[in-house]
C-alpha cells in the first residue's frame, strides 16, 4: 500500500507514512466534529423528557453535560492538534525532501538531459511544482481521503439508526459525485493546457532575461513584448476557460447537495406525522444535515485540486524514472592515458556527431583536438569525462572503461576549463576555492597568481574578497577565464581538459597565462581544444576532427608538411593574420 501511495503522489517512503497518518487523523477529526450533534441529541432527549413525558425528570444534572461538553472539546482539540501536525508540519518536511531529491536526481543525470530542457523548465519543476504539491497535500489530498472514509463510516452508522432518513440525507451524494467524474477528463485537459501555456510564458520571460543585451542592441524590444503579450493572452484565455469549467461543475455538484437538506425536512416531516420516528430523531438528522455536507463539499473541491495536481505528480514521476549514470565508486588506475576505441555518439536520433573515433591521449603529453567548428572536438573532450554516455565503442582511462565508473568519482581525476565559464555570486576567493574546497587561502592565492589573476583582482575594492555578482557579471570575459584556470590549477588533477581555455584572452594576457597553464599540465594527461594554431604549436600530438571523424593525426611538425587538414588550417590563419 505504501508503495502505491509513493508512486501515486510522488512521495518518499517517510512521506507516504506521514500521508497515511494524515488521512487517519483527518478522518478522526471529521468524525469528532459530529460529537456536538451527538451531545445535543442526548442533552435534548434528557432535558425535554419532562415536556414530552409529564412526570418524568432528566437522568443527569447540568454539571454532567458541562463535564461531557468539556471532554468532547478536549478530544476534538487533541485530534485537531495531531491532524495539524500530520498534514501541515510533515508536508513541509516532505516538500524539503522532495526538492533535495530532485536536485540529487538532476546531479546524477547525464548532460544530455539538460540539453533537452531549459533552465525555466527545470526551475519550475523544482520550485513551482513542489510548492503546488506542498499546498495541495497540506490542504486537500489527506482531507479528500479522510472525508470519503468518514462519510462512509457515518453513513453506515446512520443506516443502522434510521435507514429512511439516511437515504433522504445521502441520496444527493452519488448524483453530485457523478457530475464531477463526468467532468474529469475535461478538467484534466484544461489543466494540462494551463500548465503547458504557463511554461511557454515562463520560457519566453527567461529567454528575454538571458538575451536582454541582444534584444536592446538590435532594437527588437517591441517585437519581444508583442510576442510576450500574445503568449500571456493565450495563457489567460486557457486559464479563464479552465476556471469556468471547473467552477461550473463543482458548483453544480454543490447545488445538488443542497437538495439533501430539503429532502431530510420533507421526509422527516412525513415520518414524524405517521409516528415512524420521534422528534429527537428528526432533530438529530436536521443537525447532521447541517454538518455532513461540508466535508462532502470539501471532497468535490479537493477532487478538482487533485485533477490539477495529477499533471505535476506525473512530471515528478517522469523525472524520478529517468535513467541515471551509475558505476563503481572504487577502482584503481595504474596510469591516466585516455583511449577512444571506435566511439560513436549522437545527441539525438538521426544526427550523428562522432563516427568511429579512435585515438589515445597519453599521460605526460599534450594532445590537441583541432578542426572546423561543429566537427565534434568539444563533444569528444566531454565524452572523455563521461558527461554523456556513448552509443558504441569504449572510452578508457588507465585501461578502465569509464562507462562502468561513477561519474562523480571519475571527475575527481579531472581538471576542466571550459570556454563558457560559470561563476557564482560570491567572492573571487570562494569562486577559485571551488577547485579544492579544503584549500587554504595561501594555496588559493598561489593558484590565482599563476593564472595571472592578481593584475585585475588587486584593483577591486576588497581584493580577493570582492563579490563578483551573478555569473561574474562585473568581470570581463578574459578575467572570468583566468578565474576558471585558477580553479583548475588549485584542483591539480592528473587529467586536464582545456576547451578554448585562452579564447577570451588577448595576445599579451594569453602569453602571460601560458606560464600558469604550463604549471597546470606538467606530467599530466592533457586534452586541449583550440582554434588558434599557436595555442597548440607545442602539443605532442594533434588530432584533426572533421565531420565527426578523425581526419588525420600526428605531431605538429609532421602534419605541417603533408598538405592535409591541419596544414590548410595553419595557412588560413597565417593568411588572416
Amino acid at each position: 500500500m505504501l508503495n502505491k501511495i509513493q508512486k501515486r503522489f510522488a512521495l518518499s517512503e517517510k512521506g507516504a507514512k506521514d500521508f497515511r497518518k494524515g488521512v487517519i487523523y483527518t478522518t478522526l477529526l471529521n468524525i469528532s466534529l459530529m460529537l456536538p450533534a451527538l451531545y445535543i441529541y442526548f442533552f435534548l432527549k434528557d432535558y425535554l423528557k419532562p415536556i414530552t413525558n409529564p412526570g418524568q425528570v432528566g437522568a443527569h444534572s447540568i454539571l454532567y453535560y458541562i463535564t461531557g461538553g468539556i471532554i468532547f472539546m478536549l478530544i476534538m482539540w487533541i485530534i485537531a492538534r495531531l491532524q495539524y501536525r500530520s498534514t501541515f508540519t510533515t508536508v513541509y518536511d516532505e516538500s524539503a525532501t522532495r526538492r533535495i531529491s530532485l536536485a540529487e536526481k538532476l546531479r546524477k543525470l547525464p548532460l544530455a538531459f539538460f540539453g533537452e530542457k531549459n533552465l525555466s523548465d527545470l526551475t519550475s519543476t523544482i520550485m513551482d511544482d513542489s510548492t503546488q504539491l506542498e499546498h495541495t497535500f497540506s490542504h486537500a489530498v489527506p482531507q479528500l481521503f479522510a472525508s470519503l472514509i468518514s462519510i462512509f463510516l457515518i453513513s453506515i452508522g446512520l443506516m443502522f439508526y434510521n435507514w429512511q432518513m439516511t437515504i433522504a440525507l445521502l441520496w444527493v451524494v452519488p448524483i453530485a459525485g457523478l457530475v464531477i467524474f463526468i467532468a474529469k477528463k475535461k478538467m484534466r485537459d484544461g489543466n494540462q493546457d494551463i500548465y503547458d501555456n504557463k511554461r511557454v510564458v515562463t520560457d519566453h520571460i527567461q529567454e528575454g532575461l538571458e538575451t536582454i543585451q541582444e534584444i536592446k542592441s538590435y532594437n527588437i524590444q517591441h517585437e519581444y513584448l508583442s510576442e510576450l503579450r500574445s503568449k500571456l493572452k493565450t495563457f489567460e484565455k486557457h486559464l479563464t476557460k479552465s476556471e469556468l469549467l471547473s467552477g461550473a461543475f463543482v458548483n453544480t455538484s454543490q447545488s445538488i447537495l443542497k437538495l439533501g437538506l430539503a429532502s431530510v425536512i420533507i421526509t422527516g416531516s412525513i415520518l414524524l406525522s405517521t409516528s415512524s420516528i420521534d422528534l429527537f430523531t428528526y432533530l438529530i438528522f436536521l443537525v447532521i444535515a447541517s454538518r455532513i455536507y461540508d466535508p462532502i463539499n470539501d471532497v468535490f473541491n479537493n477532487l478538482a485540486a487533485l485533477f490539477y495536481l495529477d499533471i505535476r505528480i506525473n512530471r515528478m514521476n517522469e523525472m524520478e524514472s529517468l535513467p541515471i549514470q551509475k558505476g563503481a565508486t572504487r577502482f584503481q588506475l595504474l596510469h591516466y592515458d585516455i583511449e577512444f576505441k571506435n566511439v560513436d555518439f549522437s545527441y539525438e536520433d538521426g544526427k550523428q556527431v562522432l563516427n568511429n573515433i579512435s585515438f589515445t591521449a597519453k599521460q605526460g603529453e599534450i594532445t590537441a583536438l583541432v578542426g572546423p567548428s561543429g566537427g565534434g572536438k568539444s563533444t569528444a573532450a566531454k565524452l572523455a569525462a563521461r558527461f554523456w554516455d556513448i552509443e558504441s565503442g569504449t572510452i578508457t582511462v588507465g585501461g578502465q572503461d569509464i562507462s562502468k565508473i561513477d561519474p562523480e568519482i571519475l571527475l575527481e581525476h579531472y581538471s576542466i576549463v571550459f570556454q563558457d565559464v560559470v561563476l557564482f555570486n560570491t567572492s573571487v576567493m570562494e569562486n577559485i576555492r571551488i577547485g579544492n574546497r579544503n584549500a587554504s587561502d595561501e594555496e588559493v592565492l598561489h593558484a590565482a597568481s599563476l593564472a595571472c589573476c592578481d593584475d585585475f583582482v588587486n584593483k577591486m575594492p576588497n581584493g580577493y574578497n570582492t563579490v563578483i555578482g551573478e555569473n561574474g557579471e562585473t568581470l570581463s570575459g578574459g578575467e572570468r577565464q583566468r578565474i576558471s584556470i585558477a580553479r583548475a590549477l588549485l584542483k591539480n588533477a592528473p587529467i586536464v581538459l582545456l576547451d578554448e581555455a585562452t579564447a577570451s584572452l588577448d595576445v599579451e594576457n594569453e602569453t602571460k597565462i601560458q606560464t600558469g597553464i604550463s604549471e597546470l599540465v606538467r606530467d599530466k594527461t592533457v586534452l586541449i581544444i583550440a582554434h588558434r594554431m599557436r595555442t597548440v604549436a607545442s602539443a605532442d600530438k594533434i588530432i584533426v576532427i572533421k565531420d565527426g571523424s578523425v581526419a588525420e593525426s600526428g605531431n605538429p611538425e609532421g602534419l605541417k608538411y603533408i598538405n592535409g587538414e591541419y596544414s590548410k588550417m595553419l595557412k588560413r590563419q597565417m593568411e588572416t593574420a
